[in-house]
């Protein structure tokens, strides 16, 4: 039975997928430290798509978020918007990008310009359905957060895991810099981005099968009763 229509805390929403995200972080970090199959635990840059990996977990919450949310009266304004912006947003970012890295920008200009231009792609999605946007947006940082953390340690300990590789032809720089350019930004913008996008995208698709509910509430844990818009 669904949660009486009233109001959603955000923090218990994804309180359970931010631990599930994690534990699957350090699964993968053990995983890698000691060599176990690259099919699950490729070390090669970027994370050669790996089967172990919290990639793979946004769709699943993105679907599981928006199906609670709109069990409890806080679903899109209109499916077609939530999943037109979602789709929009995929292909902004992936049109900026090509045309970014098309520059043939120094790598760094290149790695900043690209990583920056996804907030924009975030933008988007978010209007479609501002509920599943604010929701999809706090569990990024929640997943996020813990591996740009876990970068700056494996860089500075050189494990020799994915977590510390930068793409092909990026130059030798110290610790800090590195972990900038291709950790702390990268997770606080393009993977982010990437959260809200698919998010908001299979949740959107997902509500193609579900009945609407009357619209409610959404607040953060302990916070005072704030109504959400559906175009905030």
């Amino acid at each position: 039975m669904s949660e009486p229509v009233a109001r959603l805390s955000i923090r218990r929403l994804v309180v359970v997928p931010a631990v599930i995200t994690l534990a699957v972080t350090l699964l993968r970090l053990v995983g890698e430290l000691q060599h176990w199959s690259p099919k699950f635990f490729s070390r090669e840059g970027g994370g050669a798509f790996a089967i172990v990996g919290i990639v793979w977990l946004v769709p699943i919450f993105g679907i599981y978020f928006a199906i609670r949310l709109n069990q409890t009266g806080h679903g899109p304004a209109s499916r077609g918007r939530a999943i037109g912006f979602a789709l929009a947003a995929l292909v902004v970012g992936i049109g900026l990008s090509m045309v970014i890295f098309k520059l043939s920008m120094p790598i760094v200009a290149t790695i900043v310009s690209a990583n920056l231009a996804m907030l924009l792609a975030l933008w988007i999605a978010y209007r479609g359905w501002p509920a599943l946007g604010k929701v999809e947006l706090i569990y990024g940082l929640a997943a996020r957060i813990p591996v740009a953390i876990l970068m700056f340690v494996a860089m500075a300990a050189n494990w020799g895991t994915h977590y510390e590789q930068g793409p092909p032809g990026f130059p030798q720089m110290g610790l800090v810099s590195k972990w900038f350019l291709i950790g702390l930004m990268p997770q606080l913008t393009l993977w982010i981005a990437f959260t809200v996008i698919v998010g908001s995208l299979f949740g959107g698709l997902a509500l193609l099968f579900q009945k609407r509910q009357p619209v409610s509430e959404l607040r953060p844990q302990g916070s005072a009763p704030k109504g959400i818009g559906a175009h905030s």
